[in-house]
């Protein structure tokens, strides 16, 4: 049976590119970065490499990439470093409704440490309101995080004009970007956005777990949350993990020579997919601007979402992971919801920041695509849909 992977928010394939170079490293040249013999400089190399096809996609120096251990990692030391460090100028921190886990939970934390956090609501697309953030700016305000693309639904959050309209207010002001889905899939350039602080995971973008980095302005000031050794000019100490960051630089290098064509052929999977799902009147589509149906294309619309994240709700349907679990007896994997979360069920707070009905809190499948989703694949998964999810309605207790 062909597998029909739809899961590639949570992870994707590690491409080959990246497999090749990390068995390299592991097998050949597996020498410490900080030795000073041959192995050592050998193994620094791959470091330096995948810093500047890194620092390349981003349009910025070398020097402002700081390599971790994923986008968890990543936002910790952004929040973290970013807060203590300005902890001396305010207490007062803006973030929104919808972030992940990974920077959900520290701002709790950073809450019971004294630190005074302001989520902002968003709408049925899942965006914030710029009148809201300008509101909500404080004298003491001293960090705004704001992740690019919502992970469950798609959304696209206004990074540029709220960048702006942070450091207008208060240059001095740390804005911090979660970039873990938006990297590759979106054009993103720190510098020219106004980003200080923006976290990116690896094995999003077919690059291996375990691998992932911190972009820090220049100038910008954080504290360090793992002391040791000193690696990475004292922001992250500890002997760099070599496979998993040549294959990070590898998959890097791959993805952006080809982004362009990666986007469209997601776009062209998610229109696709929601051309199907229209003529599905059990199948309910979010964060799709829906209300613009009058006066823009599907195509338009598309556009104004991440290329690839789909989040449709479905009637009558008890719990979402019997559809999840419907579909991989076809050999299709899907999502109930941020996988980061999954070992811990619970209702999103992203759909219900939405607005979404109580009847569709337990219904809701993520489907996200890569660019070696087919349309084909897309075809067969409807197919699928519109044969499973009338059957189980009949089995749904009213």
């Amino acid at each position: 049976m062909k597998e029909i992977y739809l899961d590639n928010a949570a992870t994707t394939r590690v491409c080959e590119e990246a497999v090749s170079i990390m068995e390299q490293v592991m097998r050949e040249d597996f020498g410490n970065p900080s030795s000073l013999h041959r192995k050592g400089f050998v193994a620094d190399t791959y470091v330096r490499e995948a810093k500047k096809q890194i620092a390349k996609s981003l349009k910025c120096e070398e020097k402002e990439i700081i390599l971790t251990s994923g986008g968890t990692e990543a936002n910790n030391l952004a929040l973290f470093g970013g807060a203590y460090a300005k902890k001396r100028s305010g207490n007062h921190i803006i973030s929104t409704s919808v972030e992940h886990a990974s920077v959900y939970n520290p701002l709790i934390f950073l809450e019971e440490q004294g630190f005074e956090v302001t989520y902002l609501s968003v709408d049925a697309n899942g965006r914030i309101s710029l009148e809201e953030l300008k509101n909500s700016l404080r004298k003491d305000t001293i960090l705004v995080s704001i992740m690019a693309v919502n992970n469950e639904i798609g959304a696209v959050e206004p990074i540029a004009e709220a960048a702006k309209l942070v450091h207008d207010f208060n240059a001095n002001i740390l804005f911090h970007v979660d970039a873990i889905q938006s990297y590759g899939k979106l054009p993103i350039a720190p510098g020219k956005l106004g980003i200080d602080l923006l976290s990116v995971s690896g094995h999003k973008l077919h690059g291996p777990k375990g691998s992932g980095f911190l972009y820090k302005r220049d100038k910008v000031r954080i504290i360090p949350e793992i002391l040791g050794g000193g690696q990475q000019n004292n922001m992250r100490s500890g002997t760099e993990n070599v496979p998993a960051i040549a294959g990070l630089g590898e998959a890097v290098r791959v993805y952006f020579q080809n982004q362009k064509q990666y986007m469209e052929q997601m776009y062209a999977c998610k229109e696709a997919f929601l051309r199907r799902l229209a003529d599905m009147p059990f199948a309910h589509p979010n964060a799709v601007f829906s209300e613009l149906s009058d006066t823009h294309s599907l195509s338009e619309r598309v556009r104004m979402t991440a290329p690839h994240v789909l989040c449709v709700s479905f009637d009558s349907i008890s719990k979402s992971e019997v559809l999840l679990h419907s579909l991989e007896e076809y050999g299709i994997y899907v999502s109930s919801g941020s996988a980061c979360s999954s070992n811990h069920p619970a209702i999103s707070g992203t759909l219900k920041a939405i607005g979404l009905p109580d009847c569709y809190l337990g219904s809701t499948i993520r489907f996200s695509f890569c660019p070696e989703t087919t349309l084909s694949e897309i075809e067969e998964t409807c197919d699928r849909l519109s044969e499973i999810v009338p059957k189980l309605q009949k089995y749904t207790v009213k």
